[in-house]
């Protein structure tokens, strides 16, 4: 991936798009291989040392604290940054998420499901990562909620410049917004190329983009 890029990973359940995601953070470790940010090989450290050195990850289901206020999250998200950018940190979460921002004493568990995802997404970024993993973001949500978390991610992309790789099983939406995207199929990618490419090419629409999961 080069940095400033949004990077899509679709395939079907069980394809292995989780579990990369998941070695990438260093749990389980790689078994063959290595992984490599900015050049550094972090195969073998541990998940928080690699969150120190700039990699966040919004896990599919949000895995939020629901007993936790949406502040308390957030502030669980900054425990890897400096403390000393914690205000300017929380004011640019809360400008992208303003209806976070109405619900600051309010309990995680108690927010719908596309403010979960936001707060998901809003205590990865208050890491101040340079690489943002995102799983499944939409997994779950009506498709109007769908249309604004994926206009979010466009937008820490454009505004953030934060690199963004996407595990996403809605392909049309995850296709459109990548510059670049694979297909992965038991545990290995069998195409590549441009988020166009992908979404103009046959065999990935008869696959991924028919039978409901294409735009309405």
């Amino acid at each position: 991936m080069a940095a400033g890029e949004v990077v899509a990973l679709i395939g079907a359940n069980g394809a292995g798009k989780t579990t990369l995601l998941a070695t990438i953070c260093g749990r389980p470790q790689a078994s063959a291989g290595r992984v490599l940010l900015e050049g550094r090989d972090i195969t073998r450290l541990p998940t928080h040392r690699i969150a120190r050195l700039g990699l966040a990850h919004a896990p599919e289901g949000r895995r939020i604290f629901p007993r936790m206020t949406v502040l308390e999250n957030l502030q669980m998200g900054a425990v890897v940054a400096d403390p000393a950018h914690f205000s300017a940190d929380l004011e640019r979460v809360l400008a992208l998420f303003p209806r976070l921002e109405e619900r600051l004493t309010q309990r995680g568990g108690t927010l719908s499901g596309g403010e979960q995802q936001m707060l998901a997404i809003g205590r990865a970024l208050m890491s101040r990562p340079r690489l943002l993993l995102l799983d499944e973001p939409s997994l779950g949500l009506a498709p109007l909620v769908v249309r604004q978390i994926f206009a979010l991610i466009e937008q820490i992309n454009r505004e953030q410049g934060i690199t963004v790789f996407l595990v996403e099983q809605n392909a049309y939406h995850a296709l459109k917004l990548a510059h670049r995207g694979y297909v992965m199929v038991n545990g290995r990618v069998t195409l590549s190329g441009s988020g166009a490419e992908l979404l103009a090419n046959k065999e990935i629409r008869a696959h991924y983009l028919e039978g409901g999961v294409a735009e309405p």
